[in-house]
């Protein structure tokens, strides 16, 4: 009787043991089709959309496995449901600070930099920043303040990654947070401006 009963005990700890894996898998994945809907809202509030009825960039094969659910196992079902199991996490952008940084950056880029942006003088970075492209289309009166304004343009995407990444309570996202913006800066980006592709070539949209 006694081995019976640790016997359950051990099969106890298993079981809950390998619960609570499960429970862990499934809540940690990145849901890159969220993020993308969210950082698709977030640019065209800053910048405007080119198109607005261009579709979102399709995610790339390694984001596409990120969002496969994990293998169902037939335990696990029996506590929680496939419902549950299968629901993807939303990402927030409607923080205060999230909110703040974005008026900050919209108001910034309609007086700032948008200008040089159709100048041909700016160009949105690979990773996810600003970069000055050729600073020769940029008056010389006009110089010191359009480089301040990328400074502080990008101290902000930079803080917005991060921000967006803790406000979902998953802090390790932030670098999947700013890939995902990057490629919707270039995908929002108007005809005529420019933009690094993968291997950091400047190309015009």
């Amino acid at each position: 009787m006694a081995k019976l009963l640790r016997d359950r005990k051990v099969l106890g700890g298993l079981i809950a043991a390998l619960l609570l894996s499960a429970c862990v898998t499934i809540n940690v994945y990145f849901p890159a089709a969220q993020a993308q809907e969210a950082a698709k809202e977030f640019v065209d509030k800053v910048i405007g959309p080119a198109d607005r009825n261009a579709p979102p960039p399709a995610p790339n094969k390694d984001e596409q496995n990120t969002e496969k659910k994990p293998p169902s196992l037939s335990l696990l079902s029996l506590i929680i449901s496939d419902a549950q199991a299968q629901s993807a996490p939303d990402i927030t952008i409607r923080t205060p600070a999230i909110q703040a940084i974005q008026a900050r950056m919209a108001e910034r880029f309609s007086s700032a930099l948008q200008p040089s942006f159709d100048a041909g003088a700016l160009g949105f970075g690979k990773d996810g920043l600003i970069s000055v492209r050729n600073a020769t289309n940029i008056a010389l009166k006009d110089r010191v303040a359009v480089n301040q304004a990328v400074a502080d343009d990008n101290r902000d995407r930079n803080a917005v990654y991060r921000e967006i990444s803790v406000a979902n309570g998953h802090a390790e996202w932030e670098s999947q947070i700013r890939e995902t913006f990057a490629k919707q800066w270039i995908a929002s980006a108007h005809k005529g401006w420019w933009h690094q592709d993968s291997s950091g070539a400047w190309k015009q949209k």
